[in-house]
């Protein structure tokens, strides 16, 4: 069965300048991938290197009646934040997303007491990563337009170390540069309020993925991520978080995870496959035995962008994954129609 090292905790992913690949199951104090000495053949003033570094914070949030996607990214040459919230029993869907162009606010670059937050036209929103209180809050204010209703949400994710394990890790690239990410499953409480309708969270019965990355991504960066989470026939909560994409040496250290009542098992690298095309199944499987599972997309979600020599394409529908995962213990978890999301990205910038 597929093993590997989780590493001590450590300050930063780059010490001495050199840049470190590892898992780990804390988050690193700090994240300043500008420290990274010649990541690139030649070298590059530091706003040059900046320029360069791609970075987003990601929150889902599901429970037995509503899913709601939230992604907040900046890529220099523009800052996105797009918001998704689908009602399951009627099949209703709110979809906002906000791109404004040029350099502005930037994600910090630690969670343990940091916050981010940006003033717009119609929208608002706020993040505080405070993993000394062992929290994680995200504020969401929309107001009305033509094309959608008013949505305000406040949500809190429990992410206190002896109720979590997180998933850490630093991903060789091309040459010298990573990619950084921490990902949490945590239950998570608070409210949402859509067209004066309000939604109230239990964190007993509401899970939640918190997602934070940083990276020196190639100029065609390209990713395919699956992942869900629920309650098990043993009513533990349970989640996994699957990612295909541009890093080195994925056997070694990957970004793949399942969590089990809070504990971490890290997983192998897996091979996605939609042989009958991004609207059909999606094949997800491993060599170990421990990854397979299906994903059949139900509501279909696709947005781009395209800006002077930028442009950028986001597949992410919303389906059922059936299948099974082996944990760290062996144990074998039965997955039957399981609502989850698929995402498939390609961005060039």
């Amino acid at each position: 069965m597929y093993t590997r090292e989780v590493l001590p905790p450590r300050i930063s992913p780059v010490e001495d300048g050199d840049p470190l690949h590892g898992t780990w199951n804390r988050a690193f104090e700090k994240v300043d991938l500008l420290e990274i000495r010649r990541p690139y053949k030649y070298p590059l003033p530091r706003w040059a290197k900046d320029f360069r570094i791609k970075e987003w914070e990601c929150f889902s949030v599901h429970n037995e009646f509503f899913v709601l996607e939230a992604i907040f990214c900046n890529v220099k040459l523009y800052r996105m934040a797009q918001v998704l919230l689908y009602e399951k029993e009627h099949d209703q869907k709110f979809f906002f997303r906000k791109v404004i162009p040029g350099t502005g606010w930037q994600l910090p670059i630690n969670l343990y007491n940091a916050s981010v937050d940006s003033h717009s036209a119609r929208f608002y929103f706020c993040i505080h990563s405070w993993l000394d209180a062992g929290t994680v809050k995200l504020d969401v204010n929309i107001e009305a337009a033509r094309h959608h209703p008013a949505l305000t949400a406040h949500l809190a994710y429990n992410v206190k170390t002896q109720d979590v394990t997180p998933l850490v890790v630093s991903l060789g690239l091309a040459g010298r540069r990573i990619m950084y990410a921490y990902k949490a499953l945590a239950p998570v409480q608070g409210d949402i309020v859509l067209n004066g309708k309000h939604i109230n969270l239990i964190p007993e019965k509401c899970s939640g993925f918190f997602y934070d990355c940083k990276g020196l991504f190639p100029y065609s960066m390209h990713t395919t991520i699956c992942k869900a989470m629920g309650f098990d026939e043993k009513n533990r909560r349970f989640g996994f978080h699957i990612a295909e994409n541009q890093s080195r040496e994925t056997n070694k250290n990957n970004e793949n995870a399942l969590w089990v009542n809070g504990l971490l098992t890290p997983l192998p690298p897996v091979l996605i496959t939609m042989p009958n095309g991004i609207e059909a199944d999606w094949i997800i499987q491993d060599i170990e035995g421990m990854v397979d599972l299906t994903f059949t997309p139900k509501e279909h979600n696709k947005s781009g962008i395209e800006l002077l020599f930028t442009n950028a394409d986001l597949n992410a529908p919303l389906g059922y994954y059936n299948g099974m995962l082996v944990n760290s213990d062996g144990e074998r978890i039965n997955i039957k129609n399981l609502f989850g999301t698929g995402e498939k990205l390609y961005l060039r910038v």
